[in-house]
């Protein structure tokens, strides 16, 4: 397969500023998504939270995230990534302000249950950075756009504590610096709008013909759909859960009651879009150029699961691990450590990508699933006896294979099916905070040891379930509104 080069300096192609642009959009979402973790003591103290509460807001952070990718990824298939990334962005820094000024303890857990939907932002570039590259550089371009993107979490963690405390100081730093996060979010939506283009010139922008739900091409294909939005109902009646009088109990049994309900009429709500949208198919068939395998999409998503979800889950309860792992490191001590794992984003992801278009998309995410497995079963092993320095060597070895599992997972979403790529990369994206739900819930049964091994046994799962993928042809068609075909060229 051939591999192009992408010159990350060359300002000249309007493909590498595209990137740019797109991938600091991606970036902002994950410092306003994760502005308030490392604040944790001062909005603590200002708030006179208990535990319980604060592990409450860390739940509300990611519960609208599952359904909020799958919403995301309809709208910048109908509106395009530009007008939708911006918008994004311009409504997160509102409410980020809104969080910094919030009152209530009310208040400040509904503004960051709102803020769960910056976390979609992910999906939106998917779609853009697959309208610029070509099959042969989409992988690297896409794990670029993912990994330095990514980095924003840990950006955050860097600088705003010092903002808050040196440069700010007093009561009101925390809240001057999360307030400095939304302004440089809204500032920047609008410097999107004006810079970004959708597509190349002289390029089409494919639209989905309905919108509401993915368009499948087979009955088959239809169930298979259908079922595979079951877990994204169950892991949100999960969090429920947490927060139930059953968990945490900030929230009444009536009110879980009422959630619940929700969560069943919106499925079935869900259910009639998806069966409108496939209608015309299911009475009369798919148009043979519009056909694609759903399971595809599917194995893309599961694999998202255990890459994307085990990293969220393990960046999580990490700086705990090594604490009561070994002896003698402060809590400063445990989390630097610990935060190997997420700086390994910048370099790992673009490599996963790499490794998709110059070695073949199956063999790479089937030989990076392996290696995940691998570096789990070896965490597994980690004991105070251990050298902390072959520990951090672990976690980093692990690491690697994790996020570089996830380049490889959104080098192949945009070669499935173009004009509904926001919507498989907002499936395949929900999919992996189902994921980190479903570890953070294990281990709340389990120690670390067995954590990481049911890790790794989801992962062989995943890995025999990539065997059943298709690699991607060298193109793709789709219909034109006067009802012609193009062939377009991905490769």
């Amino acid at each position: 397969m051939t591999v192009a080069k992408i010159n990350i300096f060359d300002l000249s192609d309007p493909k590498i500023r595209t990137l740019h642009l797109t991938w600091f959009a991606f970036f902002l979402t994950f410092v306003v998504w994760f502005s308030h973790a490392p604040l944790k003591p001062l909005i603590m103290e200002t708030f006179d939270m208990t535990v319980a509460q604060w592990k409450a807001l860390l739940t509300l952070n990611v519960a609208l995230t599952i359904p909020a990718r799958i919403l995301i990824g309809i709208l910048v298939d109908r509106f395009g990534p530009r007008v939708v990334y911006s918008s994004l962005l311009i409504f997160s820094g509102f409410l980020c302000l809104g969080f910094a000024s919030a009152q209530t303890y009310e208040q400040l857990a509904l503004m960051r249950f709102f803020l769960g939907f910056v976390g979609a932002g992910f999906v939106i570039g998917i779609r853009m950075v697959g309208e610029w590259f070509p099959a042969k550089s989409v992988g690297l371009a896409q794990g670029i756009y993912g990994g330095w993107g990514n980095f924003g979490s840990s950006a955050a963690a860097f600088t705003l504590p010092t903002l808050a405390v040196t440069v700010f100081g007093g009561e009101y730093g925390w809240r001057y610096a999360i307030a400095l996060t939304g302004v440089f979010a809204l500032f920047y939506g609008v410097v999107f709008a004006f810079r970004a283009r959708n597509t190349p010139r002289g390029s089409t922008y494919f639209k989905p013909k309905r919108t509401g739900g993915l368009e499948v091409t087979s009955k088959k294909d239809f169930w298979f759909y259908v079922a595979m939005n079951i877990p994204m109902y169950a892991i949100l009646s999960v969090l429920v859960w947490k927060l139930s009088p059953s968990g945490t109990a900030l929230l009444s049994q009536g009110a879980t009651y009422s959630l619940y309900a929700m969560f069943v009429a919106l499925f079935i709500f869900q259910f009639s879009q998806i069966h409108k949208v496939n209608k015309d198919m299911l009475q009369n068939g798919a148009h043979e150029a519009d056909k694609y395998e759903f399971r595809q999409v599917a194995v893309l998503s599961w694999a998202y699961f255990v890459t994307f979800g085990s990293e969220l889950a393990v960046v999580s309860m990490l700086p705990a691990f090594f604490l009561e792992t070994f002896e003698g490191l402060s809590l400063a001590a445990a989390g630097a450590l610990a935060s190997a794992f997420a700086f390994m984003n910048l370099a790992a992801r673009p490599s996963g990508g790499w490794f998709s278009d110059r070695f073949g998309r199956r063999k790479s995410l089937s030989m990076l699933i392996l290696g995940l497995t691998l570096g789990y079963l070896i965490l597994s092993q980690v004991s105070g006896t251990w050298p902390v320095a072959l520990a951090v060597a672990a976690v980093m070895f692990c690491s690697f294979f994790v996020q570089a599992g996830e380049g490889a997972v959104f080098a192949i979403v945009p070669l499935v099916k173009r004009r509904m790529t926001g919507q498989i990369a907002g499936m395949t994206g929900a999919y992996g905070n189902v994921g980190a739900v479903t570890y953070l819930t294990a281990y709340t049964f389990v120690d670390a040891s067995t954590f990481f091994l049911i890790i790794a046994g989801s992962a062989c799962v995943v890995f025999m379930l990539a065997q059943f993928l298709t690699e991607p042809s060298g193109h793709t068609t789709e219909i034109l509104p006067d009802g012609s075909v193009q062939l377009i060229e991905v490769s």
